[in-house]
């Protein structure tokens, strides 16, 4: 770790963050990661399980005097979002993640930082390794693939932990506590079209949507920002009506669980509609940067002349799909009537891939009202019912329901009150966590999400505030210090 790391504290936090940052940990490829946790628990002496899911679970006794009080399962995701600028060269699956100190924020160089939920683990890490805290006994709970199907939390299986209270290390505004959260389900549109050879007489155009804030498809929904996937097709359907282009290939987006910042399309128009294609993308251009200037200021929409491809989708095959995606909702579906500011439904259309004969489109649905959810799944399934393409809903994960009674809520909302004077944000969100999945397992377990500032996530934008992970280290050891005894 850097010197400019060496000076931030919580030591122990920031050092067990950097050494986890070291390795790849993409969602779904955390072999590495796990066999980290392994090691690093048995060189503490402390049991170690690896469950058939890859789960890591180490056991930690209670300190002296505390003995008595309810254990406590403390948990956290090890994979992380891989997400890029596009200039940034950066291999995910080689290389660990560059990270630099900002001001009051620790940053990565143009990639995520992985502090969702890096500095969550990096903080079990510590208590697991610690001489001189006092806390009750602890299981710690490594799981992984949160961010993309929450594989782990669904193989874990009962009987592993034996904790009545669970705190998960996951939530990114450290004023809430938050007791409840929206489930999800992939709905994926796949098609299969045949390729027509472009007729002579056409000009070839690439088209690229880049700069766009972007972020985590769940916190920052409802937050307006601007969705590449769908901004492309605007464009595109456009300049298909007044300029009669074909279209080559789409590809945009990455990650279901983040909105998408760029897109890039080829094209082809007739030649003698060369210079009013280029005049109303650039109109088309005026017109989204005023819509997006407050919640996207660096949008880009950037048109270049190029080769003319060889082949093209047939027309009606590229007016259908420009039609089922303009259908297909994104965004807020609906806000919850019984929690204010909370969105109770939403879509995020995350992937439009269109090449080599193959067209898929996938959305994340959330909701924290599991009808509801399927509801949205049917809207998307009949957009692109109007293209015939085969809709599949998949990785569909639970909600949690809030319970605002539950008594390790009403600790640490004291314990809030008392040491930061003012009152914290018990509050449910719309992204998912663990917690509705591990409750389905292990009902009766308390369950809370809390943790400290992360703007950003998701995104290559991602930082974490140096003082709030001070903030929420301090509250979780008076938390600890303050675990019930066993009734």
């Amino acid at each position: 770790m850097s010197s400019s790391f060496s000076s931030l504290s919580p030591q122990p936090v920031w050092n067990h963050f950097a050494s986890l940052n070291a390795i790849p940990r993409g969602s779904k490829k955390e072999k590495g990661a796990i066999a980290f946790m392994k090691t690093f628990g048995e060189s503490l002496g402390l049991p170690v399980t690896v469950d058939q899911a890859g789960n890591v679970i180490i056991k930690k006794p209670a300190t002296k005097g505390m003995e008595n009080r309810e254990t406590v399962a403390l948990q956290g995701h090890l994979d992380m979002v891989h997400q890029k600028n596009a200039d940034t060269r950066f291999d995910f699956d080689t290389q660990g993640i560059k990270m630099k100190v900002d001001g009051d924020w620790v940053k990565a160089e143009g990639t995520t930082l992985g502090a969702d939920n890096g500095i969550g683990v990096a903080s079990i890490m510590s208590l697991l390794a610690s001489t001189d805290i006092p806390h009750p006994a602890l299981e710690a709970l490594f799981t992984i693939d949160e961010e993309t199907g929450m594989t782990g939390a669904l193989g874990l299986k009962s009987g592993l932990l034996h904790a009545s209270i669970l705190l998960n290390l996951d939530t990114e505004d450290d004023r809430e506590l938050t007791i409840g959260c929206a489930g999800g389900l992939d709905v994926t549109a796949t098609a299969e079209y045949k390729t027509e050879n472009l007729p002579g007489g056409f000009s070839g155009f690439t088209l690229m949507v880049k700069g766009l804030t972007g972020g985590h498809s769940g916190m920052d929904i409802h937050r307006g920002r601007g969705n590449a996937n769908k901004i492309m097709n605007r464009m595109l359907s456009e300049v298909t009506a007044q300029c009669g282009i074909r279209i080559q290939s789409i590809d945009g987006g990455g990650l279901r669980n983040a909105i998408p910042r760029e897109s890039r399309s080829v094209f082809a128009v007739p030649q003698e509609k060369r210079e009013a294609c280029t005049a109303l993308v650039q109109s088309l251009t005026n017109i989204l940067k005023h819509e997006y200037a407050t919640t996207d200021p660096h949008l880009e929409i950037i048109i270049a002349p190029c080769e003319p491809p060889a082949t093209v989708l047939p027309v009606e095959f590229q007016k259908a799909l420009l039609c089922a995606v303009y259908a297909c909702p994104n965004g807020i579906y609906r806000m919850s009537p019984d929690i204010q500011g909370l969105v109770q439904t939403s879509n995020n259309v995350a992937r439009v891939l269109v090449e080599d004969r193959k067209c898929t489109v996938m959305c994340l649905t959330r909701s924290s009202v599991d009808s509801e959810k399927m509801d949205e799944a049917s809207a998307i399934r009949a957009a692109f019912g109007l293209m015939n393409a085969g809709v599949s809903f998949s990785g569909s994960y639970p909600g949690w329901t809030p319970n605002p009674e539950a008594g390790i809520v009403k600790l640490m909302s004291r314990l809030y009150r008392e040491k930061f004077n003012s009152e914290p944000l018990v509050n449910a969100c719309h992204a998912g966590l663990e917690c509705g999945i591990l409750g389905a397992n292990y009902p009766g377990t308390e369950m809370i999400s809390f943790g400290p500032n992360i703007q950003g996530a998701h995104s290559p934008d991602e930082k974490v505030q140096i003082s709030s992970v001070q903030k929420f280290w301090g509250f979780l050891l008076d938390t600890l210090k303050n675990i019930p005894a066993k009734n």
